[in-house]
């Protein structure tokens, strides 16, 4: 695959679209879930998206089901409780699986540019994981709202722990990176 924006996506609501759409534009591709412990997340990652739209962020929202089977809704249910329950703005799209043989091409192309993941300081996450029985495997996301960052011109150039917030200093630093260019 030449370029990220290449890759071909459903909208939630079923529309093809390209990732071309987003050139120019700083992208924050997030795995969600509906029904998991880090779900919160959806309110911090709508107020980043207000906060920084204008500079150039998108935040594309991905739901899988691949984690505890916490995303077990039709894209219907899945897109009225992201609005309904966090005021969900930035695109979400259709359910993709972003491990083992059904990775989505965009996961594939996400972890061939940056398969190591930068993870809060001293949270423990990956051994909580470790702890509840969970294969913590190398390229591969660890759970959902797992956060990849892409440049303005289509690089990747972050990869960044579920429990990584979308307002946690070391992210905010590398948004600010990626939106000044």
């Amino acid at each position: 695959m030449s370029s990220i924006y290449d890759i071909d996506v459903v909208t939630i609501e079923g529309k093809h679209q390209k990732l071309s759409d987003y050139k120019g534009k700083a992208l924050l591709i997030v795995n969600t879930a509906s029904e998991c412990g880090l779900t919160p997340q959806y309110e911090a990652l709508e107020n980043l998206y207000k906060a920084r739209k204008e500079e150039g962020l998108e935040i594309l929202g991905f739901p899988c089901n691949q984690f505890g089977a916490q995303e077990p809704g039709e894209e219907a249910e899945i897109q009225s409780f992201c609005t309904a329950r966090f005021g969900v703005t930035f695109p979400m799209f259709s359910k993709v699986e972003v491990n083992g043989e059904g990775r989505h091409p965009l996961y594939q192309a996400l972890f061939s540019a940056i398969p190591e993941r930068t993870t809060a300081p001293d949270s423990g996450f990956v051994e909580k994981l470790k702890g509840y029985g969970f294969e913590v495997k190398d390229g591969n996301v660890l759970w959902n709202f797992e956060k990849f960052l892409v440049s303005k011109d289509g690089e990747v150039i972050g990869h960044f722990a579920p429990d990584m917030t979308p307002d946690h200093p070391i992210l905010t630093k590398a948004l600010d990176e990626a939106l000044a260019k």
